[in-house]
């Protein structure tokens, strides 16, 4: 058995029409995980979000391993206009929160149409303006006592789950 690298793995690379919006993510370790995860699932955009949103490349390529170069993004601090833009493309919006109406991410029904998948803040998640805005809310089901998990890590969840059904 050899272990394989990026040289020598034979992943056919595909694009899904996904933007990922991440909604005032602002830890930078996430912001290079959040590259990485979009590159390795095929994800068109990302979109951050937040009045304070800061892209510190030397901090970010630690976790993106320079997949920031290579995954379209726009930093964009209107949310309105956002929400705008994503209704005129007639996308099919999706926030990633657990609420008390919110659906496990294996149960939701994609339709045929760009997907906007919207992350939260690492300490307040989705805000009120996106989540209004989402025809789906989804959520990870979990079984510890914790009820939230990293957004990069719930980021790799959902786009498994979201890719796993738009491949088939």
């Amino acid at each position: 058995m050899e272990q394989l690298n990026h040289y020598n793995i034979a992943f056919q690379e595909q694009k899904f029409s996904i933007t990922v919006v991440c909604d005032e993510v602002y830890f930078q370790q996430n912001i290079g995980s959040i590259f990485r995860i979009c590159d390795a699932f095929g994800v068109e955009k990302i979109i951050f979000t937040g009045e304070h949103f800061i892209l510190s490349e030397r901090k970010v390529n630690k976790t993106s391993r320079n997949t920031h170069k290579m995954i379209p993004f726009e930093i964009r601090k209107d949310k309105d206009a956002i929400i705008q833009k994503l209704q005129e493309e007639n996308y099919q919006i999706i926030a990633l929160e657990i609420t008390d109406s919110s659906t496990p991410i294996d149960k939701i029904e994609l339709k045929n149409q760009p997907i906007a998948l919207i992350v939260g803040s690492e300490i307040y998640g989705i805000s009120k303006k996106f989540l209004q805005t989402a025809s789906i809310t989804t959520h990870i089901s979990m079984f510890g006592k914790n009820s939230s998990m990293n957004v990069a890590n719930s980021l790799s969840i959902s786009l498994y789950e979201i890719t796993k059904h738009l491949s088939l």
